[in-house]
């Protein structure tokens, strides 16, 4: 497969730069596993095509403000976006600035904090000089990671709307964006119809969005995140397939964890579904996946030529979903982070 085969055309203000008023604001395209037409819908319908039995999987990752802005030493100015902690004052970075920043060279922050830059590389490992009250000064002076496709800094609202309203462990560079349509009041009502809710953690870092370069789409490789799946999580999707309901994934995030952990239950034998606990995910589904844990997809539209493409094209065959993303363009769908979201159902 060619990156190509994953192209679409769509115009830049089909782009949502800010989110809807509300979460529940945004449009559904109901996507039939199988065949039949699109149908429109709003995220408020969502109730009507979910059953009493199915579970609703979330990625509960806390997206954190990461993004700092500091200078060198000359004066010239430096971009810090954190990617991962590692223990102390030390961090996996993604750093830039005008020109090469040697190994070694402090970085100046606000409020008098400073930074030291490990090897160079794609990523640069940060160590801050004082590691303490770190994370109530990050709190505080960092700025939320939103997508440079917004073409927009980052704003008091993105704290708030960039942030899943069942986020809870700390963690992500990056927000899983299907979740961000999901308010207290709708997913009370998706409990009040049946459908139970679980959890897991996947820490969304940049790997999830790099582009894929390789000429050929087998060749790309994804970066690994940091997962954990709870065992009480492994046993409800278990009791859930063996009563007939359906796993519902929120956002690919969710899938290519649960599908990771499914594969490495496989590679270890023993017969458990899912490998249960703390790991590493760096599974890259694309076309000709076996899918052996979810059942349905709540997702967002992705950037084209994306893994995240890719992983929907999958899940429901890529001339259905290219099909289905030409019928939410002409129908004006917004597209994106921020905007409206998919059911294949």
């Amino acid at each position: 497969m060619r990156p190509e085969d994953f192209d679409y055309a769509l115009p830049p203000e089909a782009i949502a730069r800010y989110p809807a008023p509300e979460r529940e604001g945004a449009r559904l395209l109901v996507l039939p596993k199988k065949d039949g037409p699109p149908a429109h819908r709003a995220i408020r319908d969502l109730p009507r095509f979910l059953r009493p039995g199915d579970l609703l999987v979330l990625n509960d990752t806390r997206v954190m403000p990461w993004r700092l802005m500091g200078k060198r030493a000359s004066g010239g100015k430096v971009e810090v976006l954190l990617i991962e902690r590692e223990g102390g004052g030390v961090f996996r970075a993604l750093v830039s600035a005008n020109r090469p920043l040697p190994e070694g060279e402090r970085i100046l922050l606000l409020d008098g904090r400073e930074a030291v830059l490990g090897p160079q590389g794609r990523e640069r490992r940060l160590a801050f000089a004082e590691p303490g009250g770190l994370e109530a000064w990050i709190g505080e002076r960092g700025e939320t990671p939103i997508p440079p496709y917004l073409g927009r800094p980052a704003e008091p609202l993105d704290r708030e709307r960039y942030q899943t309203v069942y986020a809870r462990v700390p963690g992500a560079a990056a927000a899983p964006t299907a979740g961000l349509h999901l308010s207290e009041g709708l997913l009370a009502e998706l409990e009040a119809a049946g459908v139970e809710r679980a959890a897991l953690t996947l820490h969304v870092g940049p790997g999830t969005f790099r582009p894929v370069k390789a000429a050929r789409v087998e060749d790309h490789e994804i970066e690994e995140e940091a997962c954990c799946l709870p065992a009480g999580t492994a046993r409800r999707i278990g009791e859930t397939r063996e009563r007939g309901g359906r796993v519902v994934a929120v956002g690919t995030t969710v899938v290519r964890t649960l599908e990771w952990a499914a594969m490495e239950a496989e590679r270890e034998g023993g017969g458990a579904l899912l490998r249960e606990g703390a790991g590493r995910a760096a599974l890259f589904i694309r076309p000709g996946h076996r899918f052996r844990i979810v059942d349905a997809l709540l997702t967002n539209f992705h950037l084209p030529r994306s893994t995240l493409l890719m992983l929907v094209c999958a899940f429901a065959g890529r001339e259905r979903v290219l099909a289905a993303y030409e019928a939410a363009r002409e129908a004006g769908y917004r597209f994106y982070s921020y905007g409206d979201a998919m059911l294949i159902a």
